[in-house]
């Protein structure tokens, strides 16, 4: 069994993120992507929206019967993915994260990618959800109209609209500073010891969201933990290198 975990920002869906991923993975696992608190096709949650996933995670996967899983989490699936493994290692069968774990060492808080989140949040406007699409990709030409068109039409969705801004208005990003940064912000990432699943970090070179400094403290927390970086790449890895991130994690999985 194989649980797809999408990212956040204005109109995601796990369709979006793992469509084109999903019958590579399928010939091999028996594999759901899942719309988060929030997002898609989810009705929103209330409390904190990562503690609240990881929650939806454990109850979808009770529902269905289903003892293990291994996770693929991007950017904040990501997130999402790490609390359930650290929380639930018995559910956990093997872990992958796109970006999204971590803590940033050298890089300022919040980075290109988050503010320009913050202005669609506080503007969702198309020019201001097109400047935030290609701060995510290191090859401009996958940002073409048609899928400026269609993130936009789901991002102003109001519940959409209200996860984006829960997150990521400038008074959610002041106060996630406040939780990373401040004296208690070694809580952000203490978790990330517990994690007992074999865990794959996979990162873009050139990712404006998530640093690569982030993937420092993960590979010495989890102690069953290793990295691939692939380069000429953003935040989005499993859309900007498909061929090759597909081969990787199927290795990885399938070890």
């Amino acid at each position: 069994m194989l649980l797809l975990l999408h990212g956040s920002g204005p109109g995601v869906t796990g369709w979006a993120n793992f469509s084109e991923n999903l019958p590579v993975f399928a010939e091999k696992f028996r594999t759901v992507i899942l719309d988060l608190p929030g997002y898609g096709g989810s009705d929103p949650a209330d409390g904190n929206p990562m503690a609240a996933g990881a929650d939806a995670v454990v109850a979808f996967m009770d529902k269905l019967g289903i003892d293990k899983a291994h996770i693929i989490g991007n950017s904040f699936g990501g997130l999402v993915g790490a609390l359930v493994a650290a929380h639930h290692p018995e559910r956990v069968g093997r872990f992958v994260t796109i970006g999204g774990v971590g803590f940033g060492l050298f890089g300022a808080f919040p980075g290109e990618g988050i503010n320009l989140l913050t202005e669609f949040a506080e503007n969702p406007t198309r020019e201001n959800l097109a400047t935030w699409l290609r701060s995510m990709v290191f090859d401009q030409s996958l940002i073409t109209p048609a899928l400026i068109d269609e993130r936009f039409r789901h991002a102003i969705e109001p519940v959409t609209l209200a996860t984006t801004r829960k997150l990521y208005s400038r008074a959610g990003v002041k106060a996630l500073a406040e939780a990373v940064e401040g004296p208690n912000g070694v809580d952000s990432f203490a978790h990330l010891a517990r994690i007992k699943a074999p865990t794959l970090i996979c990162w873009g070179r050139e990712d404006r969201v998530s640093t690569l400094d982030r993937t420092i403290i993960p590979m010495r927390l989890i102690r069953n933990c290793e990295l691939h970086v692939f380069p000429n790449c953003g935040h989005w890895t499993m859309i900007e290198h498909k061929s090759e991130f597909e081969r990787l994690v199927l290795e990885f999985l399938t070890r």
